[in-house]
């Protein structure tokens, strides 16, 4: 992935679309300390610190890394003028983390049913984990 938006570095916060809210507010986010840093139509930045989310071997939990990539698969995909839901998802774990996390989100297909998103998470410029996501739309 290239390009400015997609850079693992930390941007500082900007304003997120009215559709997105909801994220920002969710009781899962704010349990989890997660933080939208850009987002818009097939598109999310969404950071989180692993403090208080490790496993017993003092790495980032497995499941905190994976409701970050899902919670930015969630973000971008509900960014636009239609809704979609996820009908299917896969993560690879490419390395262990234990500091503040960054997971970057885009579509990377659309059929006008389907979407296919692509979720990368870093920690600082390391790929931890590559996150798959297939979203149906189910409003318009």
């Amino acid at each position: 992935m290239t390009g400015a938006r997609n850079t693992p570095e930390k941007q500082p916060p900007v304003s997120v679309p009215g559709q997105v809210t909801a994220f920002e507010e969710s009781e899962f986010g704010r349990l989890l300390d997660m933080h939208i840093t850009d987002a818009g139509d097939g598109y999310a930045r969404v950071e989180m610190d692993c403090s208080g989310k490790l496993n017993p071997h003092g790495i980032a939990h497995g499941g905190a890394v994976f409701s970050l990539a899902d919670h930015a698969f969630g973000i971008a995909s509900n960014c636009g003028r239609d809704h979609y839901t996820a009908v299917s998802v896969h993560i690879q774990y490419i390395a262990p983390a234990r500091g503040r996390l960054a997971a970057v989100a885009e579509r990377i297909a659309s059929n006008g049913t389907c979407e296919t998103y692509r979720v990368v998470v870093y920690e600082g410029d390391r790929t931890v984990a590559l996150f798959d996501g297939i979203a149906f739309r189910v409003s318009a």
